[in-house]
């Protein structure tokens, strides 16, 4: 997904409103790689950041970016989520989703997925059997966002987001191509529908640019670098590919690409997020996200028990819902 186009110049231009503070940058870390569901590499973008300062987010992994051959693509198995929403946003790739509320489409470049889990799902995420055959380039994000305890017995909904429903913006200097796929920024809004007040974002910087973002005093506000090597905040502190950015409080929201790039990263791509702290205990226990250990409990027992949901049909488990073996994602 290039930065620069001739069709990026005319595109909005971001401006801040006078006197907005730049957030600074209270931490960068660095994302542990994993594996996921039946053996896809992942980062898991959160770790060893306090739950405090990813409120209201839980859980982010980059999935790949990996060039399969031939029968490599994997996916993963039917399991249940309650409790919160997962959007998986695939920037390279197609992804194919299908849930037991009836949700479900093949997403590709660019295309965003959004399942609110609420009050319980199941549902299985994989590549298409042509994919697993011929093999290629796969690379996407899965976030988990939170949902406050009123919202966590809502009933499960699905969104499926085209690429050309982000709404695309640049920078002041021509040089960021930026889609705001959820939330608002400078007055322009993403066709994604939350239950919890965020903002999520795409941008690729050219070598050399630099986006200041007005950003929400009340959300907080991350970066995370999908690729390439650039800085963040008015520090200009330095972050390359696999790194997450925390930022302290303010009024605006500043990330810079660096002048040289990497060949095969030739820009800075960054997945921009922030919103509202909800503010409320967590307890996670893998594919449940709840306010009590008793809820968990009750999770699971619902689980097993049929009341998240069931495969439909014409489709065939992976493993057994009563297995103890719960995929994360």
């Amino acid at each position: 997904m290039p930065a620069i186009s001739r069709d990026t110049l005319s595109l909005p231009r971001i401006t801040l409103a006078p006197g907005a503070v730049d957030r600074p940058v209270r931490a960068v870390t660095s994302a542990p790689s994993a594996l996921e569901g039946e053996g896809f590499p992942v980062r898991r973008a959160f770790a060893g950041v306090s739950l405090a300062d990813l409120d209201p987010f839980v859980h982010m992994d980059q999935m790949g970016e990996v060039d399969y051959g031939p029968g490599e693509p994997k996916g993963t198995a039917w399991h249940p989520h309650r409790g919160f929403e997962t959007v998986t946003y695939i920037i390279d790739g197609i992804f194919e989703h299908q849930d037991s509320n009836g949700g479900g489409g093949v997403i590709t470049n660019g295309d965003t997925q959004w399942m609110t889990a609420g009050a319980g799902i199941l549902h299985i995420e994989k590549p298409p059997e042509h994919l697993v055959m011929s093999g290629g380039l796969f690379h996407g994000i899965q976030l988990w966002v939170n949902l406050p305890a009123e919202k966590k017995w809502s009933p499960p909904r699905y969104q499926d987001i085209r690429s050309r429903e982000a709404k695309l913006l640049t920078s002041i200097d021509g040089g960021a191509l930026v889609r705001v796929i959820a939330g608002e920024v400078a007055g322009y809004s993403g066709p994604g529908v939350t239950h919890t007040p965020i903002t999520l974002i795409h941008a690729t910087l050219s070598p050399g640019a630099r986006l200041v973002l007005p950003w929400r005093t009340d959300f907080n506000g991350l970066v995370y670098v999908l690729a390439g090597r650039g800085s963040v905040g008015p520090g200009r502190q330095p972050v390359e590919s696999g790194q997450l950015a925390v930022y302290g409080p303010g009024g605006a929201l500043g990330l810079a690409a660096g002048e040289r790039q990497d060949s095969n990263a030739p820009n800075l791509d960054a997945l921009i997020l922030g919103g509202q702290p909800i503010r409320e205990p967590v307890v996670h226990y893998g594919p449940f996200v709840m306010n009590t250990r008793e809820e968990i409990i009750q999770a699971l027992t619902d689980y097993q028990a049929g009341r998240l949901g069931q495969v439909p049909a014409e489709q065939m488990p992976h493993r057994h819902e009563g297995d103890a073996d719960l995929s994360e994602t």
